[in-house]
């Protein structure tokens, strides 16, 4: 039998109803099959571990990623998939984060969570945790795991981690993966797109919890005054922004912000151009007012979610030293996170 454990860091999904205060309080995830019977009829296996102090997802911190990817590798060799419970907020940031830190996996990681609680009665959470839990379970005819990455299930689709974004604060349908296809889709049977699925580079996980806090994320916007964001461009505090330009990569033309950029990254700083667009991605120099990222350095984004851009940022702002090592590390695609 298949063995999947289940963490819960916190969030929506966690919550039922008292019923004399009619408050919702967090519920201990070792009586799951008491709150989900149908749990006992998937033939898997299931562990839960709570962190020991289950938080809102708006909380989350680079800290509490390095600790679940930890919390992987103590395990990773006692079960064949994990899903890990979370807000919905953040989850993004976090399935992009682990999948930058655990590459070369063999085993599945799905994040997962609700927009409703498990204890009100037209939850999303129920039917997101089982299928979950099923597509860790899932095997393929040799035995190996069908998924083999990080991914995020929700409202029956499976999106590969590093691509996803949170599209809705109030819809079932609360993420997408604008740039590449699902990885599943569940319906009356979960049927995987077997070419779109990621497999690993390794024969073993490789870990790295290096994870750097001198980053920025910045938008550009019309009528935009540079002098309020000097400070950003301080190579000696924030060694790497992440630019969110207009269209496919494209930003004013003014003096002083160019002047201000080229100065930051010749002493040092790092900037990834990413598009705004809910979809699509940069392709810089395709006009003069993206030419000038070129000219100084400035390293394309892709199609990079601004999720994945920031973590992969800090990812190898934290495991490597050598600017050249950080720079060529961000500009290609080292788990699937973006296009060549």
């Amino acid at each position: 039998m298949t063995k999947v454990l289940v963490i819960y860091t916190g969030g929506t999904i966690g919550m039922i109803k008292d019923p004399e205060t009619g408050l919702l309080n967090s519920f201990d995830f070792n009586s799951v099959y008491e709150h989900i019977p149908e749990l006992n009829r998937l033939h898997t296996e299931i562990d839960t571990m709570s962190v020991k102090k289950p938080i809102d997802s708006s909380e989350m911190t680079s800290e509490h990623w390095i600790n679940l990817a930890k919390l992987i590798k103590k395990n990773y060799n006692h079960y064949d998939g994990f899903v890990i419970l979370h807000g919905t907020d953040t989850m993004s940031y976090s399935a992009s984060a682990l999948s930058f830190m655990i590459q070369g996996l063999q085993k599945p990681i799905i994040f997962t969570g609700s927009q409703l609680p498990i204890g009100v009665i037209r939850t999303d959470g129920k039917e997101n945790l089982i299928t979950a839990i099923e597509i860790a379970a899932a095997k393929d005819s040799n035995g190996e795991s069908i998924i083999q990455e990080v991914a995020v299930y929700f409202e029956y689709s499976l999106y590969r981690g590093n691509r996803s974004s949170k599209v809705s604060s109030n819809q079932f349908e609360a993420f997408k993966s604008p740039n590449y296809p699902e990885l599943a889709i569940a319906g009356v049977n979960i049927k995987y797109k077997w070419s779109v699925l990621q497999r690993p580079q390794f024969s073993e996980p490789v870990y790295q919890f290096g994870m750097s806090k001198s980053v920025a994320l910045l938008k550009i916007f019309p009528g935009m005054d540079i002098d309020l964001y000097k400070g950003l461009f301080d190579a000696s505090q924030t060694k790497g922004i992440v630019l969110e330009t207009f269209g496919s990569g494209n930003a004013p033309s003014i003096d002083k912000m160019q002047r201000i950029m080229t100065r930051y990254v010749e002493e040092g700083g790092l900037i990834i151009n990413i598009t705004q667009c809910s979809s699509g991605g940069v392709k810089q120099g395709a006009y003069q007012t993206s030419s000038f990222f070129n000219k100084i350095g400035v390293i394309s984004g892709s199609d990079m979610t601004a999720e994945a851009a920031l973590t992969k940022l800090m990812f190898a702002l934290g495991n490597e030293e050598d600017l050249k090592k950080v720079k060529d590390l961000i500009a290609i695609p080292i788990c699937g996170e973006m296009e060549r």
